[in-house]
């Protein structure tokens, strides 16, 4: 299945059908007075979240949405019949957003979200509605109110308890592959991966999702390669490993210039709790682990994990390490929920 994280559709809700103007024809009958029926309302534009799907994909083979037209009524007091409503399906994590792009609609993050996009236009009255004791037989009825045309985005935020950051060839794929079932593409020429792999970690019979993004590189904030495409699918991780190649001439820069990326890139992101983690050190020396592990600890201010997710050396630490931050944030999560006042 291809991957797509962004779609532009057009919607329209439907139009309300037309009141009727009629009278009651019948033998026998001289007054029968009026009989319009109101005509259907139009159907309504959803968006609702689905399980079992990853991608937008879908939206890319159809773009046009359109609600049901409601009937007109008719005579003999008949109401016209409703407009077919039209329910869009996305992803976990999809955000609705104008169509100027930056202007959230909604943000549906759970299983089972609804929310409603376009209104259908309501019915028009038949004239039995305008029957008074001064006008008993009124020859007017009402028009259905059109319905809502808008264009929005859908943009794809995926849904992962931690996210790889770092260069192109830090190792982020192979290490996805190491730790779960996930089998993205490995090889050794920068850009291998070119859309994000999600992968289940289990670490001391605990689970957490692993997302793997393309890697950045310099000026990825400005649109510079494929990384900065992205960045939105590690804006809801809980934390992100940052993955330095050990055989790089200076780490130090490596790590600086992942860094300065997330921070221009977005606050929230780069405000994340982060571990560093030096990787393929099975192709280093001693000597060199030590001199490139100090390097990178005074660039970070942080511990620097050793691992090398090619031999699997270390990386159970660094999966312990990242259980750690999540575990610590859904326990603040849960707080929250229980200290929120109840409601009826």
């Amino acid at each position: 299945m291809k991957f797509l994280d962004l779609a532009k559709v057009t919607i329209r809700s439907g139009s309300g059908g037309n009141g009727c103007t009629s009278f009651r024809r019948e033998k026998f009958i001289e007054f029968g007075g009026p009989d319009g029926g109101d005509g259907g309302a139009g159907g309504d534009v959803w968006v609702e979240v689905v399980p079992a799907l990853n991608t937008l994909i879908d939206f890319r083979y159809q773009q046009h949405f359109f609600a049901g037209n409601g009937r007109p009524g008719m005579g003999s007091q008949r109401t016209g019949k409703d407009g077919d409503d039209i329910v869009l399906k996305v992803p976990q994590g999809t955000e609705i957003l104008e169509e100027d792009g930056e202007t959230v609609i909604a943000d549906l993050t759970e299983i089972g979200e609804k929310v409603l996009l376009a209104k259908g236009g309501n019915g028009g009255w038949g004239n039995l509605r305008f029957k008074s004791s001064t006008n008993q037989s009124p020859r007017k009825a009402n028009p259905g109110q059109p319905g809502v045309e808008r264009e929005i985005w859908l943009r794809l935020k995926l849904i992962a308890d931690a996210g790889l950051a770092g260069l192109p060839n830090a190792g982020k794929s192979t290490f996805l592959a190491a730790t779960s079932n996930a089998r993205p593409k490995i090889a050794d020429y920068p850009f291998t991966t070119l859309h994000p792999n999600l992968g289940v970690v289990g670490v001391d019979q605990k689970e957490f999702v692993l997302a793997d993004i393309p890697g950045l590189i310099e000026g990825a904030s400005e649109g510079r390669g494929l990384g900065d495409q992205f960045l939105g699918h590690i804006e809801r991780c809980a934390v992100l490993l940052h993955l330095i190649d050990g055989t790089s001439e200076d780490v130090a820069e490596d790590f600086r210039v992942i860094d300065r990326e997330l921070e221009l890139y977005s606050e929230i992101v780069y405000e994340k709790p982060r571990v560093v983690g030096l990787n393929k050190i099975d192709a280093l020396m001693d000597e060199e682990i030590a001199e490139k592990r100090a390097a990178l600890e005074e660039a970070s201010g942080a511990r620097v994990y050793l691992l090398s997710a090619a031999t699997g050396k270390g990386v159970t630490e660094v999966l312990r390490a990242l259980w750690t931050e999540i575990s610590a944030q859904r326990a603040e999560a849960a707080q929250d929920e229980d200290d929120a006042p109840w409601q009826p």
